[in-house]
């Protein structure tokens, strides 16, 4: 399983955007150079991660993009599943039917199922502030 450039882009800017002063509007632009980012991307990720309230935003000079809650209580996970990026391993659609012809489900069918819920779970146990301040480095290291 491999997640889009959509998943990993919003988490690279949204952890950027959390290693900022959370008092002060940040320019994507700004984003998009620090993180070598394309704007125009970034304006659609970031219209994604407004409508669904993970970050707010201010017009005018020195306006910009906040988080909307603390980094400590935003998890990678909802960022992922905010620019639509489905975390799943499965090639099937979902629900009953499965990939095979006539709907069946193939051998290994569980086997991805099972994955992609772990990797959820995973990324809904980071947050970004566990990304800023190196905790999973950390973790690699040990």
């Amino acid at each position: 399983m491999q997640l889009s450039t959509k998943g990993r882009y919003a988490v690279m800017a949204m952890t950027d955007l959390a290693s900022r002063d959370s008092l002060r509007a940040v320019a994507l632009a700004d984003i998009a150079e620090r993180q070598q980012l394309s704007l125009a991307y970034l304006e659609q990720l970031f219209a994604r991660l407004r409508r669904r309230g993970l970050v707010t935003s201010s017009r005018g000079p020195g306006g910009g993009y906040r988080l909307a809650k603390p980094a400590s209580e935003t998890s990678v996970a909802e960022v992922v599943t905010a620019v639509d990026e489905p975390l799943k391993a499965v090639r099937c659609s979902g629900g009953a039917k499965g990939c095979m012809h006539g709907g069946a489900r193939c051998l290994t069918h569980d086997l991805w199922e099972e994955t992609g819920r772990q990797i959820h779970d995973f990324l809904a146990s980071v947050t970004l502030a566990d990304v800023v301040s190196g905790k999973l480095r950390a973790k690699a290291a040990a």
